[in-house]
């Protein structure tokens, strides 16, 4: 696929996989419309784009918020008329058991990870339905997947996205528009940077770089997959938790659960 003056609206651009979906866009001449509510870090990232020579805009946005969402999306279309690839990335967890959260930490993760991402598809697609032409690269997790003690509501926000991006998908068979979710295993990036992470064993030998995450973001944008997961060989292991799962979720739970009781003790 020819990126060159492709409009790409990305959300939480700022930083980690975001920031790198960015700069591989950028590399290939893309538009690129960064969306965050840090419009510092975001102006950072446009200046580590300046050297690729391709046009960048900056969106300071709160995807939790649908007016601040509509207002980003009617200034991109007035802008530029048009939008061909949309990345929702927004997101972040909090670690907890679930009787230790707050519920609006909960609601939280749910708002962002969740409805920024109904809302940003909600304001874009209708463009990208009369242009008959376009993507939606939807950023969850293996989390998707697997409910894992302590990010119980962070799962629960990915199982969302991936329910939702399945169902869309098969509403938009022959729009010319796609969908298609990027779930990776762990990546390093800020995620784990919240305090409330501050026990939890920071990356493992499996953890990957937002570049690879990125990277993939890229190949889904043109994929006519629903989902591709990253690394490749991580799709064994959801297959076996799809086909046995009376055997691999006590595996999950009780590595977990092992986790989080010796962040208590």
């Amino acid at each position: 696929m020819d990126y060159a003056d492709k409009i790409v609206v990305i959300t939480g651009a700022s930083s980690g996989i975001g920031e790198e979906s960015a700069v591989e866009f950028a590399k290939r001449k893309s538009c690129v419309v960064l969306v965050s509510r840090a419009r510092q870090n975001l102006e950072n990232v446009a200046k580590r784009l300046e050297k690729y020579n391709s046009q960048t805009m900056v969106c300071c946005c709160d995807v939790s918020q649908k007016q601040q969402v509509e207002q980003m999306a009617q200034t991109v279309l007035d802008k530029f008329g048009k939008i061909d690839i949309l990345v929702n990335n927004a997101g972040f967890g909090i670690y907890g058991s679930i009787r230790e959260l707050k519920i609006e930490e909960i609601e939280s993760q749910m708002a962002t990870n969740y409805f920024g991402m109904v809302y940003c598809t909600k304001v874009f697609l209708p463009r990208m339905l009369e242009q008959k032409s376009g993507h939606i690269v939807n950023v969850a997790s293996v989390a998707a997947s697997f409910g894992i003690p302590g990010i119980a509501p962070y799962c629960a926000t990915k199982f969302a996205m991936l329910g939702f991006s399945e169902g869309l998908y098969h509403e938009l068979k022959g729009t010319g528009v796609g969908v298609t979710v990027v779930s990776p295993i762990v990546v390093r990036t800020n995620f784990l940077k919240h305090p409330s992470f501050k026990s939890f064993p920071k990356y493992s030998s499996l953890s990957i770089s937002p570049s690879a995450v990125a990277k993939a973001v890229v190949r889904a944008s043109s994929s006519p997959r629903l989902e591709i997961i990253v690394p490749w060989f991580v799709r064994g292991a959801v297959w076996f938790k799809q086909t046995f799962p009376y055997l691999i979720n006590p595996i999950v739970g009780g590595t977990f659960r092992r986790s989080m009781n010796s962040k208590g003790s």
